[in-house]
């Protein structure tokens, strides 16, 4: 059975939910569906970001969810927040996201991945409430060898720049407090590792996508800066429907709790420059790219997840590939640029999918 808008109504209409990293792109997203899915959502974040954020612009704190502004570095007033709002569902995507960001902030980046993942999970220890955890790492915790062959969840983790490596030490610190103090409990815990995901509304630096659009806005070229590396894109709704899947299926049956990869078919494993050139043929305009390669700190080439345990264990398939979900990012960059209700267009995505 295809897991959409419908399905989610039906399990998670009236639950309680905290949602961390809210106001970013992915957690806006997750929210704006659970909203739509009749949750009552908590999101627990520092503030938006990036300005312009989706947060912002979906007026999201409008739609009747509660947003608590916080750091997960801050034990004590996280964990106000989970006595005050008793969670049934926890999904974790507070982090500092940004590979180029982490070499420049490798402390901040391992106290928010890793001691926030701690504080989160030792507030879930604390609350009786919880029932279902997901912390969502990335693809790139593996060890990488530039394999040909996609990683499987069994593959050694050992990331190799701080931000993959504090996403590779927030992976253990899971796997330890699972098997520390959750056997007995009824309360299953999962990590999904996702890949490269792309959709309306990003305006982080450093990402390719939010490159396109904003050489765009301003009628420039756009700079490519890694046109040969290899990464599995997908549209951001992908993974998060599959964290919901997940959320529920280990909610109503702990034996589902693991470690999930959750990425593209291989025919969707494009090249930065692949992805770029579909893009300005989506968009028209005479949009153009040209190639900016740069000695820049070190970031894989190639990257790949195999993602057969969740295809067999929730019989899940990827629903939009690529140039879909290029086609699905372009119109809703351009009904920003043009000044549309963007709640609208987002939800019209959601319905779609």
């Amino acid at each position: 059975m295809r897991y959409n808008l419908e399905e989610c109504r039906k399990f998670y209409a009236g639950k309680r939910v905290l949602v961390t990293g809210h106001t970013g792109f992915k957690g806006t997203w997750l929210c704006r569906i659970l909203m739509l899915a009749g949750a009552k959502v908590t999101g627990y974040s520092l503030n938006p970001p990036t300005e312009p954020s989706v947060y912002g612009l979906l007026d999201m704190e409008a739609s009747g969810m509660t947003s608590v502004i916080g750091d997960v570095r801050d034990l004590a007033q996280l964990r106000k927040v989970f006595e005050e709002t008793e969670p049934e569902i926890v999904l974790h995507l507070a982090a500092q996201p940004i590979v180029r960001d982490s070499y420049r902030e490798p402390v901040y980046t391992y106290e928010t991945n890793v001691m926030g993942t701690v504080n989160l999970l030792e507030c879930v220890r604390l609350t009786p409430s919880v029932k279902s955890v997901l912390n969502v790492t990335t693809d790139k915790v593996y060890e990488n060898r530039e394999w040909e062959y996609g990683y499987r969840e069994c593959d050694p983790l050992d990331g190799y720049d701080p931000y993959s490596n504090s996403k590779s030490c927030s992976e253990l610190v899971t796997h330890s407090y699972q098997k520390s103090f959750f056997q007995e409990r009824d309360c299953a815990i999962s990590t999904a590792r996702a890949g490269n995901v792309i959709g309306g509304g990003d305006f982080a630096n450093d990402r390719i996508i939010p490159d396109c659009v904003r050489a765009m806005e301003a009628g420039k070229q756009i700079g490519v800066r890694n046109p040969y590396s290899t990464r599995p894109f997908q549209h951001v709704l992908e993974p998060l429907f599959v964290y919901l899947q997940i959320a529920q299926k280990q909610y109503e049956d702990p034996a589902f709790q693991g470690y999930y990869n959750v990425g593209p078919d291989d025919c969707d494993c494009v090249t930065t420059g692949q992805l770029v050139t579909m893009f300005c043929e989506l968009w028209g305009d005479g949009a153009a790219w040209e190639n900016q390669s740069e000695n820049g700190p070190h970031e894989a080439n190639f990257l790949k997840l195999d993602c057969s345990k969740i295809k067999h264990v929730f019989g899940w398939r990827p629903r939009w590939h690529i140039r879909e979900a290029l086609d699905k990012t372009v119109e809703w960059s351009k009904a920003y640029l043009e000044g549309q209700e963007l709640q609208k267009v987002t939800d019209r995505q959601i319905l779609e999918y």
